[in-house]
């Protein structure tokens, strides 16, 4: 770990060493005081307002932007730096809320990403209120009729002439749209911020030293999914007392058994145990604004997780069982009817990491330019335990026991996952956003990232008993091995904007960033050395811009690919409760055309409006897997459409003000035609994620709101359907009418929200 940090600072001392000035970084519009329960509004990206944290699914992080590949992560960044450095281990909902704290919230798009982080992906950029010479505070409150409970607030001054404080506290108790039976709450959240600021030479510059402390508990997480009967058609039919949304399918107990990855003991646990997250973060943000018109930032943080643990919940296929095959319930008695071969792993994390990011930026004419670095150093140690077990079909399904005589069985068959190390990022970027005419604009920058990996994994394939120091069937003892490697990546972008005369405008842009496989990748199997390649995203856009005192209209051209995209997949085999884990590698392509408006036909009222058309197809994607009896199963999914991104994205935002005080907004979403399996085999039809509220603001002192989540009260279910990996559309017919299980929307919810400020 040394070897890694020390260079990082004598990197940052030279580099602060210059003679540079401060900058605030490029700051985002400031988040209106008028806040919607569920939502803030964000700095128009591309010329669109994205209401990022509309979330159909989760209501406590943002919603992912399609750009027309798989999502590999959530990006929200905080006061310049990932709120979380990855999400595959340390959830961002566990560490990161919007709430009190937050001054400034923005959205970064994928060019300005790709440059500054190394990752294209739209990107929410938040930034800490750090506090005033006068005393301010905020108190938000928000409720929703399923007994949800949540505070936070935010007080913040001066102290003197060179000193401001911050002190911030967000609360969630939210028992969730469902009873959870073995925890009271479905997320139960504590987060706390404390900081102090410093100003010095006359204001020019500031440091500022913050604290946070975050604790969650979120079983919600896991129990995201529902029995129902596939139609056939892309609909689906609700279970007889089972309305997704507002049942459970967890257990009511909580109690498993499961065997410990690291030694191989059987132990018991409760689920309410195996959710805690708690972490602790340090952060040291520094900005100075010289004379000569140089701004220099130097934002750092420490992060330290020792508990970052959550659990997953899958399922097979669904079938019917008689009494005489040996199936009973907990007591004995004899079970007869729909059996769901259910799945469960247990995820076990520790994460730190230190974070720097330095930036220089000055105004040259009519040059902007900005030169940046980051060192981002992340230490994993991670491991995961799987079980499987029979369930009952039903709201709060019984753990059957099985005709073996066991409630659990399949221990850490399906892929168990294990992995220690860390990674470095040592990066600098250089962007320029040059005026060339009145008319003619270019922006371009490039990055170059020095990427360091070190990594204890396990490649030898999963069985069932696998743990480490064991022995495997065909007599390897299960021992980690390291793998290091040391590699360049980089990313460049350019975009050109001429403006033609009467609000015409062209404009084109090309983005490329590069990247090889992940720390987090090693979990499973991993690549070998043969499928250890560089993972290039090339982005293209191109179209025309029309703006008016009314209108501002964009129409583009897009197109996205990605190579070397690395998946583990659990494949079932079709009719069986029978898994294995495939580690997948294969490329995706994207083309697609997008238009976008901002409408603000007569006064009080305005419309943000997008439509995109895209066509996300697989490329080399290739796999075969061989079953206990013998049965060997292909996957052939070239240019098949990729599952769970639609082909057609709509999103229309209405908002009128009835007074100055008064404002009305709905937000629609429409997510066509999405494919549920990888062969196109099953799919889901097109559904409408829906927000509606209304917020006065009463006086300077008190906002009030009502917010409406689905309420036009889809019940609709989304993403894959479990097991149904190898069904081809050959098969697809024989499924029409059988029962299956996947995750769900948020149903109807009325929130009611108040804010006071003093």
């Amino acid at each position: 770990m040394k070897k890694n940090i020390i260079p990082c600072f004598v990197i940052v001392a030279l580099w602060t060493a210059l003679p540079v000035s401060a900058q605030k970084a490029k700051k985002v519009e400031k988040a209106k005081t008028e806040q919607v329960a569920d939502t803030i509004q964000t700095k128009k990206a591309d010329g669109s307002e994205r209401n990022v944290m509309l979330n159909a699914s989760d209501a406590n992080k943002p919603r992912e932007i399609q750009i027309g590949l798989p999502s590999e992560d959530v990006n929200v960044y905080e006061n310049g730096l990932p709120a979380v450095y990855s999400s595959s281990v340390h959830k961002l909902s566990a560490h990161w809320r919007s709430d009190a704290s937050l001054g400034e919230v923005g959205l970064m798009t994928p060019s300005e990403s790709a440059i500054t982080t190394g990752n294209i992906a739209y990107s929410v950029n938040s930034f800490s209120r750090l506090g005033q010479k006068d005393f301010k505070g905020i108190v938000n409150y928000r409720a929703n009729h399923y007994g949800m409970q949540q505070v936070d607030m935010n007080v913040s001054g001066g102290i003197g002439n060179k000193w401001l404080y911050t002190a911030s506290v967000y609360q969630n108790f939210d028992p969730g749209s469902f009873d959870v039976k073995f925890d009271e709450y479905s997320d139960r959240t504590q987060i706390y911020h404390a900081g102090l600021t410093r100003l010095f030479n006359n204001n020019r510059g500031k440091i500022s030293l913050l604290y946070k402390y975050a604790y969650s508990r979120n079983p919600g997480n896991m129990l995201n999914a529902a029995p129902f009967i596939y139609v056939g058609d892309g609909s689906i039919k609700e279970l007889e007392g089972f309305e997704p949304g507002l049942a459970s399918y967890g257990p009511v107990s909580g109690e498993i058994e499961y065997m410990d990855i690291m030694d191989g003991k059987m132990k018991k646990a409760n689920l309410r145990d195996l959710n805690d997250n708690r972490s602790h973060e340090v952060s040291l943000l520094t900005d100075y604004a010289f004379k000569n018109g140089l701004n220099f930032k130097l934002d750092m943080k420490y992060m330290n997780a020792p508990e970052a643990n959550y659990v997953d919940f899958g399922g097979s296929t669904i079938s019917n069982v008689t009494a005489d095959q040996g199936y009973t319930l907990a007591d004995g008695t004899p079970y007869s009817g729909l059996v769901d071969g259910r799945r469960t792993w247990l995820h076990f994390g520790k994460v730190q990491n230190f974070l720097v990011t330095s930036e220089l930026q000055k105004q040259f004419n009519n040059h902007n330019v900005r030169l940046g670095l980051n060192e981002w150093f992340y230490d994993l140690d991670y491991h995961s335990s799987s079980l499987q077990w029979t369930g009952s079909v039903k709201e709060y399904p019984d753990v059957l026991v099985g005709p073996d005589g066991n409630q659990f069985r399949g221990f850490n068959e399906l892929s168990p996952e294990y992995t220690v190390g860390n990674e470095n990022k040592l990066a600098l970027y250089l962007t320029d956003d040059w005026q060339i005419t009145p008319k003619l604009n270019l922006y371009y920058g490039g990055r170059l990232e020095y990427y360091h990996m070190s990594a204890d994994q396990i490649a030898h394939p999963r069985y069932s008993g696998f743990y480490i120091g064991g022995t495997a069937p065909d007599g390897t003892v299960i021992t980690p091995a390291n793998v290091t490697k040391d590699k360049l990546n980089y990313a460049a972008t350019a975009r050109v904007t001429y403006n033609v005369g009467k609000g015409f405008g062209l404009t084109a842009d090309g983005t490329v960033a590069t990247r090889f496989p992940r720390i987090n990748e090693y979990a499973g199997t991993g690549p070998t050395e043969e499928q250890y390649n560089r993972v290039t995203i090339p982005l293209v856009r191109g179209g025309l811009f029309y703006k008016n005192n009314w209108l501002d209209l964009t129409s583009m051209v897009t197109y996205i690919a990605k190579t070397n995209n690395i998946d583990q997949q659990n494949l079932t085999k079709p009719g069986t409760d029978e898994g294995k884990t495939v580690l997948l590698i294969y490329d995706i392509q994207t083309l697609g055309w997008t238009t976008s408006a901002e409408i603000d036909p007569f006064k009080g009222f305005h419309l943000h409006a997008l439509f995109t058309y895209q066509k996300p197809v697989y490329k080399n994607y290739n796999a075969s897997v061989t079953f206990n009896d013998g049965t060997q199963m292909s996957v052939n999914a070239n240019n098949m459409i990729v599952k769970e991104i639609p082909q057609v994205l709509v999103e229309l935002d209405p908002s009128y003000n009835i007074t100055d005080d008064l404002r009305l907004w709905l937000s629609f979403r429409y997510f066509g035609k999405t494919y549920a399996n990888l062969q196109e085999a099953l799919y889901f039809n097109g559904r409408w994620e829906t927000f509606g509220g209304v917020n006065w603001k009463v006086n300077k002192h008190l906002d009030l709101g009502v917010t409406v989540v689905n309420f036009l009260n889809q019940k609709g279910v989304k993403g894959t359907i479990s097991g149904s990996e190898l069904i081809t559309k050959e098969e697809a017919g024989q499924y029409a009418g059988y029962y299956m299980s996947g995750s769900y929307l948020r149903p109807f919810t009325v929130e009611f929200n108040a804010s006071i400020k003093f």
